[in-house]
Formats: structure tokens, C-alpha cells, sequence
């Protein structure tokens, strides 16, 4: 299907650090009909420093004396759950993949067979990351949350200069807060950053609920990638703005069923209501009895259903014409 919206259902750290959770995660979305369940391949040792604060919704919602470097760490991946997961994507015939937040992470899930990378909101402005990622020559996605449009600029003339086409990058629009209040989403960024850099678009959803990225595929999103969760009371930094299950399998249904409903955006008759057409319509009749000779005007003509004589778009033409027979009241005017 030309138009089919990729759907990346966002597992990210909902695994807890538990590879049980983690292949709960990866049925759930492939009973979904997601076409990629996606987590995250880090090591706190390389991404953040021990003193790092949380931000204000991980906070909220996980130990607050905990520092950021503690909490990823309990939600690491090793090398070996790696394995078992992809196994285990293979088996559920689902996508597997990860968001590398490192160049050491992004090497080991390019050893693992990934074919698309997807670069997180806060690696846009890392510079050495982004070179790197632009020579493995693999498709990329791009999402921009707390991006400006020069940043994302930047970010994809790093990534052309080091060997991608532009045709291998989608970008996607993205707000970095969680859940997302509705009046921060700006989807019409969506079309902006088209319009603006030539490059396929998609929506990174973190509000609560599934109508903005249903919204976002009607706007003209390639792709959706939404967090999802086995149950939103789950300790965890991302489980509150997070789908369940149920939600996750009425986001994809949804998604499908706007696909079908866009069509070619050429108007013309549907097949199921041509049909119609002799039952909706009118057709220019007899108001009462005429006799053949008598003019034709307003007095004595009228528009009726159903629609399959002569359109009423023609009545400046018959009136004032000579009836070339007799009409019964409600005949149709055939002349």
C-alpha cells in the first residue's frame, strides 16, 4: 500500500529492566498489528553523568532522590536480552528496533542487523553522533522534540554531508513533554517542516489519549510512533503517558481506517454511492397537466426526484420551448 503509515509502537524503558515485561511488550504490539515494537539501547556509564538530575515528569512519577544515572541504569538492555528480544520480535512477526543513544549502542544494534536508525529528540544537536550516523548509510529517522526549524536545518546538512540522501531521512515532528498538553502539540508543524526542507514527515506522540496522532496521519504523517505500556500504574518514568494495550490496538485500527478513508483526493463519484445518484438528485418534470403546443415556463414546470431525466441544470434551456406533447402531472420532461 503506497500510503501505508509506518507504526512504531514505543516500548522504550516500559520493560522495567525485565525481559518477561520486555516480551510482553513485543506480543502486545504485534497483536496490535504494529509494524515495529521499538526500545532503547543505552549505557548510563556513556550517556549521562552521575550527578544528572531527572527531569520534572521522571520525578513525578519514579523515586525523586534518585538521580537520572540511577534510574537508567536499572532500565539497561544487556547484549543478551538484545538477542532474545529480536528472537523473540522474529517469532510474533513483528520489527524489532531500538533508539541507540551513543555511538557504542548505535554500533551494536547495527552488529544486530537493524536496517533503520532512529535518532532521539536530544542527540539533534550532537554533532560527532550525527556524522556518525550519516556514514553507516542506513535509513534514518530523525524526531525533533525542543527543536527549532534551523536546528533541524543543521541536523540534516550534518547527516547529508556525511553520505545520506534526503530521501532516506523522515523527520519527525515531536513535543519532549510528558504527556504533551494538547495546546503544545503545533501538528501544523508537521507541514512546515515538509514544506520547508523536502523531507517525509511523522508524528512523535507523547499526549495522553490517540486522536492527535490519528490527526497527524490525516495532516499527511508517514509515520507514528506512540508509547504504549502493559498498564499505565506501573512504576517507570514513561508508563503515565503511555497507551495500554487496548488503546495501543484501537490506535493502529484507527490508523488503518484513515488510510483507506484519504483516497486519491480526486472528486468524483465513489463507486457505493453512484447508485444513489437517481434517488438523490431531480430531474425536471410536468407541475400539472400540459398540453402539446403550450410553452413551457415556471407555471408549469417543476423539479422532482428522482434524478434520472433531464437535469435541472438545464432548465434556462427548456423554458420557454413548445411542448411537443402532452404531460401527465409528475411526467418527466423528455424533450
Amino acid at each position: 500500500m503506497a500510503n501505508r503509515t509506518l507504526i512504531i509502537a514505543e516500548a522504550g524503558v516500559n520493560h522495567n529492566g525485565d525481559l518477561l515485561l520486555a516480551k510482553q511488550l513485543i506480543d502486545i504490539a504485534a497483536e496490535a498489528g504494529a509494524d515495529y515494537v521499538k526500545f532503547q539501547t543505552f549505557s548510563a556509564d556513556r550517556i549521562v553523568s552521575q550527578s544528572a538530575s531527572k527531569a520534572e515528569y521522571q520525578q513525578q512519577v519514579t523515586d525523586a532522590s534518585e538521580t537520572q544515572y540511577e534510574m537508567l541504569k536499572r532500565l539497561e538492555l544487556s547484549n543478551e536480552m538484545h538477542l532474545e528480544l529480536i528472537k523473540h520480535c522474529e517469532e510474533q512477526s513483528i520489527k524489532f528496533l531500538s533508539t541507540g543513544f551513543d555511538i557504542e549502542s548505535v554500533d551494536l544494534l547495527v552488529e544486530l542487523g537493524i536496517d533503520l536508525i532512529k535518532i532521539p529528540s536530544g542527540e539533534i544537536t550532537n554533532l560527532p553522533y550525527l556524522r556518525y550516523i550519516g556514514s553507516l548509510g542506513l535509513s534514518v529517522i530523525l524526531s525533533t522534540g525542543m527543536s527549532t526549524m534551523d536546528e533541524i536545518g543543521n541536523a540534516l546538512t550534518v547527516l547529508e554531508g556525511s553520505g545520506l540522501s534526503r530521501s532516506q531521512i523522515t523527520v519527525l515532528h515531536c513535543t519532549t513533554e510528558y504527556p504533551t498538553p494538547m495546546v503544545e502539540v503545533n501538528l501544523r508543524a508537521l507541514n512546515s517542516i515538509n514544506k520547508t526542507f523536502g523531507v517525509i514527515v511523522g508524528y512523535s506522540d507523547h499526549t495522553v489519549g490517540i486522536e492527535v496522532s490519528i490527526a497527524a496521519v490525516a495532516l499527511g504523517a508517514s509515520v507514528i510512533e506512540k508509547h504504549f505500556t502493559l498498564d499505565r500504574s506501573l512504576p517507570g518514568p514513561d508508563h503515565k503517558a503511555s497507551l495500554e494495550p487496548n488503546e495501543l490496538i484501537a490506535l493502529v485500527k484507527a490508523i488503518r481506517n484513515i488510510e483507506d478513508s484519504l483516497g486519491s483526493g480526486i472528486k468524483e463519484p465513489a463507486l457505493s454511492e453512484i447508485k444513489n445518484l437517481r434517488i438523490a438528485r431531480k430531474s425536471i418534470m410536468a407541475k400539472r397537466q400540459i398540453t402539446k403546443g403550450e410553452v413551457l415556463s415556471t407555471s408549469n414546470l417543476i423539479v422532482k426526484r428522482p434524478g434520472d431525466g433531464i437535469s435541472p441544470m438545464q432548465w434556462d434551456l427548456l423554458v420557454g420551448q413548445i411542448a411537443g406533447r402532452d404531460y401527465l402531472p409528475d411526467e418527466m420532461i423528455d424533450q
